[in-house]
């Protein structure tokens, strides 16, 4: 098990994950999928208010390719992502080292949830997640009062925080969207979900 922490109670940790996928401009090629190519992962200690470690998975796409509009976007390139592990390992991998199956889980949105389950659907993996899943974006509209969902951009800009690496890569928004729960938690807007 990878030591997140030995003093925080598993029971405020909460996994924030956001994922970058094969992407193009415009329709994908025939017989291409979209298929997540990185998965970022934050843990959160919310007792303590702080965000614990960083965690990348590079997954490599069993059926698409990494174009050249999506390494602009991501950073990625097909060379990295082919030195990445299978979707399958990737899906034990949250399991089994950040407890996925148990942790509740955040994303920005509904992108990251539903992604993976179509994936995991496509491919008969189990899915990696437990059924506690909060849509960050969501939480943090009501909190701030605002009209619109935010971009998590635009959502530090709102919060006052600083954009920490590059937007859209994987593990760097995910530490983001972290530090945008955190806020939300601050505020006395975060939910806590009954385990």
């Amino acid at each position: 098990m990878h030591p997140d922490t030995p003093a925080a109670p598993d029971a405020s940790l909460l996994n924030v994950v956001d994922v970058e996928a094969t992407c193009w401009d415009g329709q994908p090629p025939p017989g291409a999928v979209s298929e997540i190519i990185e998965i970022g992962l934050t843990v959160v200690d919310l007792a303590a208010h702080r965000r614990l470690g960083r965690h990348r998975i590079l997954v490599r796409p069993a059926r698409s390719r990494v174009s050249a509009f999506c390494t602009e976007l991501t950073g990625l390139t097909q060379a990295e992502v082919d030195g990445g592990v299978s979707f399958a390992e990737a899906c034990r991998l949250l399991a089994r080292e950040h407890r996925a199956g148990i942790r509740p889980w955040a994303s920005w949105g509904d992108y990251d949830r539903n992604q993976f389950t179509r994936q995991c659907r496509a491919t008969g993996v189990a899915y990696p997640f437990g059924t506690v899943h909060t849509n960050a974006k969501a939480v943090f509209t009501d909190s701030h009062g605002l009209r619109k969902r935010p971009g998590m951009a635009r959502a530090l800009t709102v919060a006052g925080l600083p954009l920490e690496g590059r937007h859209h890569s994987g593990e760097d928004d995910a530490w983001n969207i972290a530090a945008l729960v955190l806020d939300v938690a601050d505020r006395g807007g975060w939910p806590t979900p009954a385990l």
